[in-house]
């Protein structure tokens, strides 16, 4: 037997709202809600041309999607290839809503890096940052093509508020897509960090019940490895060129590793309790896991995900950056899930970047804080710094150039 809890005005994992005031003309059709991006990329000031050749259309891989429901209360049935399908309008409300919190972070990121095109320190880097952006670009496409095809009215209306929302004036749905990215550090640490985080997202819906948004996620996940590669690529040129202090890149780190901790949702979730039962949203690597037997945690799904996450970008850090240093530098570290937290159990809780519950007799936990996160001075000190070479020069290949992404002229 399925029992069913209900949900109230749709909220995400973070419990966040998805409902805002809306604003725009409600399309009817994708094309018009196409007409309405359009107008969303002038307002948020990227020209069109900067995708160069760059194609945005929705992308299945239906094959990969299966056609048997995976785990679950209804495995083994087939997957719902429409919305009509779906047997409860719980799970109906959950889907919109986990595909509205999915597009709104894609097109929250072009608000938040668009500006630094302008400031490139390479070639290389406005190619890579404006490919990113446009792929993001595609990925909140595919979301909304799914709202307006597969959820009538109510998708039509959500797919329109992902265009009004904007992360400028913070009303993205998730706090990590309102943060101003100010800087190229920022864009490094946030491409090697929150964007490894949207990796486990897409890959936990890569084998949901619901086919159209299980097919969406193979495409997506292929665009999505440029976008890690990137950061990483770009925080190892970083530390090749041995311009910005070691402690000061380390900070920097350590405020998007605490913010992509945050991403994964609380602890003890039953929104992604529930997910799963429904079988809308597995585990990491789920497929894997039922071959190898291993039961699932239901109660736990959150902070499973987040533990996989921490334990990839730690050897991450440890087997690449590190090998970086000489022996007698200080080594790189991922701060523990537990510090500078905003959301779940260790929210706003005095903890220290190896986890240690904060002693009162070491000090002001605040000053502790300034040592291990980004300050004022820092900014101040970036800036100086940028007018150097800063980060390992790296030249466009000849089919980037030619691609015509990210040329602004």
């Amino acid at each position: 037997m399925i029992n069913f809890i209900p949900f109230n005005n749709c909220t995400n994992s973070n419990n966040v709202s998805v409902s805002v005031v809306y604003m725009g003309k409600l399309p009817t059709t994708f094309d018009e809600w196409i007409t309405n991006f359009e107008q969303w990329r002038e307002n948020v000031g990227f020209d069109a041309k900067w995708a160069g050749d760059f194609e945005l259309k929705p992308l299945f891989d239906w094959e990969r999607a299966g056609d048997v429901i995976e785990f679950g209360d209804y495995a083994g049935r087939p997957k719902w290839e429409r919305s009509l399908q779906i047997p409860h309008q719980n799970i109906r409300d959950s889907l919109l809503s986990m595909i509205t919190v999915q597009g709104d972070t894609e097109f929250a990121s072009v608000e938040q890096q668009k500006h630094l095109l302008e400031s490139a320190p390479t070639d290389y880097d406005r190619y890579a940052a404006a490919r990113i952006m446009v792929e993001e670009q595609r990925h909140g496409w595919q979301m909304c093509y799914l709202l307006m095809t597969y959820f009538g009215k109510q998708g039509a209306r959500e797919a329109q508020k992902l265009l009004e929302r904007n992360a400028q004036t913070g009303s993205r749905l998730l706090g990590a897509f309102n943060e101003p990215m100010d800087h190229w550090l920022d864009f490094f640490c946030y491409t090697m960090f929150v964007d490894r985080d949207g990796k486990f997202q897409l890959g936990m819906l890569s084998t949901s019940s619901f086919k159209p948004l299980a097919a969406s996620m193979g495409p997506m996940l292929k665009e999505e490895s440029f976008h890690l590669g990137t950061g990483a690529n770009g925080l190892r040129r970083i530390i090749k060129a041995d311009v910005i202090p070691r402690d000061l890149l380390q900070r920097y780190m350590n405020k998007w590793v605490s913010t992509a901790h945050d991403l994964f949702g609380t602890d003890n979730s039953s929104s992604a309790e529930w997910a799963y039962v429904w079988g809308i949203k597995g585990r990491w690597d789920e497929r894997k896991k039922q071959e190898s037997g291993i039961e699932v945690n239901k109660e736990h799904l959150n902070e499973e995900s987040r533990g996989h996450y921490h334990d990839e970008i730690v050897a991450e850090v440890e087997e690449k950056l590190n090998k970086l240093l000489s022996e007698d530098e200080i080594p790189f570290y991922v701060a523990d899930e537990k510090f500078n937290r905003d959301i779940g159990t260790y929210s706003d809780k005095k903890y220290t970047v190896e986890g240690d519950e904060w002693d009162e007799n070491d000090g002001s936990y605040e000053d502790y804080c300034e040592k291990m996160l980004p300050t004022d001075q820092d900014e101040d000190t970036l800036k100086e710094l940028f007018k150097q070479e800063w980060i390992e020069f790296r030249a466009p290949t000849k089919r980037m150039i030619e691609s015509g992404i990210g040329q602004l002229q």
